[in-house]
């Protein structure tokens, strides 16, 4: 595991038993007496805090200073605990069954069965170049949208794509609720 992430699980241990999401830098470095302490320190103070100086290429969001030697845990990274995400997955299944729509072990039981087959993991998109635009046009969905560069087609076509599939049936469309983009891109003849 990096660095980065066992400094994190640690932190996110002794807040947990301590039902706060604030925690000393001393604290981290005791409970991880395998690490470098400098390693420990300089991850605490500048790789992982985000009102850190920016002295490093690459940092993770994890704490923020809240004074000498005090940090606190991002809301980002305090995940809940199993028996919560338990009891929150319960719940979204319950929100499904009521809104008359399938859970994913309901539906993954239909594909086992035979029943449908599974929806794709994948959408192809053939993208062609039309004078100032670049095109993409998606075989699985019904979807079709431009930008004026890749980067910017690429990213209106992620959000078409995901509006187009929102609160929609996976085993109705045929594609999971996310599903990786594949591009092709079409070259015309030279002088055509």
């Amino acid at each position: 595991m990096p660095a980065h992430e066992e400094i994190l699980a640690a932190a996110l241990r002794l807040c947990r038993e301590r039902r706060t999401w604030t925690f000393r830098l001393d604290e981290v470095v005791r409970a991880l007496p395998h690490l470098n302490t400098s390693t420990v320190r300089t991850h605490i103070v500048s790789r992982c805090c985000v009102n850190a100086p920016k002295n490093h290429p690459h940092r993770w969001k994890y704490f923020r200073r809240v004074g000498r030697g005090k940090y606190e845990i991002l809301p980002a990274q305090r995940r809940p605990g199993p028996a919560r995400r338990r009891n929150a997955r319960v719940a979204r299944e319950q929100r499904i069954r009521a809104s008359g729509q399938h859970t994913v072990a309901e539906t993954t039981d239909t594909y086992r069965a035979g029943a449908i087959s599974p929806p794709r993991e994948t959408v192809h998109t053939v993208v062609t170049r039309d004078k100032n635009w670049y095109v993409a046009e998606c075989l699985e969905v019904s979807v079709v949208t431009q930008g004026r560069t890749l980067d910017e087609l690429v990213a209106n076509l992620r959000e078409a794509i995901d509006l187009h599939l929102e609160g929609e049936d996976p085993a109705r469309t045929g594609v999971v609720q996310e599903p990786r983009i594949s591009l092709t891109y079409e070259v015309g003849a030279p002088g055509g």
